[in-house]
């Protein structure tokens, strides 16, 4: 059985960079080591892992690495530090339109 894991580096400019991968060690030293040119983090390097998830379904975990690829930077960090209680605040719509918010009738 194949793991694939999902994981989120804290670069040296202090942002974010979501992943996949099916070697989760191989992959940090690689992030680390500068292996691609083109990476996102070869110019933000040292990087630092600092939330993983493993999945045993590759396709469960390319759908949660899109999903944290669209999360923002404060959902992002809840996430890394266990606040689901912030999480689930942060996750909540406000968007003016939302059912939640127009006059019962």
């Amino acid at each position: 059985m194949f793991f694939y894991f999902v994981y989120i580096l804290k670069c040296s400019d202090n942002s974010y960079y979501v992943g996949i991968t099916n070697d989760l060690e191989r992959r940090v030293r690689e992030h680390l080591r500068g292996f691609n040119k083109e990476c996102y983090t070869f110019r933000r390097r040292p990087v630092e892992l600092k939330f993983s998830q493993e999945f045993n379904n590759v396709l469960q975990a390319i759908y949660f690495e899109k999903k944290l690829k669209g999360w923002s930077r404060s959902k992002k960090e809840a996430l890394i530090n266990d606040d689901f209680d912030r999480l689930k605040i942060l996750s909540e719509c406000r968007n003016a339109t939302h059912f939640k918010y127009k006059p019962d009738k």
